[in-house]
């Protein structure tokens, strides 16, 4: 790997959001705490109350992202027992929309804090402190693990987004898109730590 592919990866950014369950809770700390306790440098952090129009511009509209959704649905609901037809409907794409709709209600329902975090290998890092999307999948030590008892059975039940604390960007594309969508360049910094400078020999 070249030594600009290394810097590239060294100082890579993601994005990642308490959601309102998270806010609500009062784990907006905790979640800073891991973030930083591990090594990363979180370079730039807002509270704010998402509009609707917002968050339909932040999750995909495409039939393959809807389908995806409407497919990972059904087998929830086939996993825990529930009949798929309460929805009013088994097609994969009608029940994608409808989950993306649960989510624009649940995301606009309480402020909610972002964050752009940089270091190596970020995004697979956050998304690795996340845990998995499921909470009952989600291993313990991670932040969905240790303070998400959501269940999906739950929340299609209810006709509702699942509450699983936060929200991290998949890949590095993502995680561009999202960071350019919610912040500016003049809200994120550049800075160095203090760990990465205190001990540097002075000539």
């Amino acid at each position: 790997m070249s030594e600009t592919n290394m810097a590239l990866i060294e100082k890579e950014r993601t994005y990642l959001m308490v959601k309102p369950d998270g806010v609500k809770r009062g784990l907006t700390g905790e979640v800073i705490t891991r973030i930083e306790r591990c090594g990363l440098k979180i370079v730039a952090l807002k509270m704010f109350w998402a509009t609707r129009e917002q968050i339909n511009e932040h999750y995909p509209k495409d039939d393959a992202w809807l389908m995806r959704i409407g497919e990972k649905t059904k087998v929830n609901y086939d996993k825990y027992g529930l009949d798929i037809k309460t929805l009013g409907t088994e097609d994969n794409k009608e029940i994608g929309l409808m989950v993306r709709g649960w989510l624009l209600d649940y995301l606009t329902s309480a402020p909610m804090v972002k964050m752009v975090i940089e270091g190596p290998h970020a995004v697979d890092l956050v998304r690795k402190m996340a845990g998995n999307t499921i909470p009952a999948q989600a291993e313990m030590g991670t932040i969905r693990g240790d303070f998400s008892v959501d269940s999906a059975a739950f929340a299609n039940r209810d006709k509702r987004a699942i509450f699983n604390v936060v929200h991290a960007s998949e890949t590095p594309e993502e995680a561009k898109h999202e960071i350019g969508f919610w912040f500016s360049p003049e809200e994120i910094f550049d800075f160095e730590k203090t760990d990465n400078s205190i001990y540097k020999v002075v000539a």
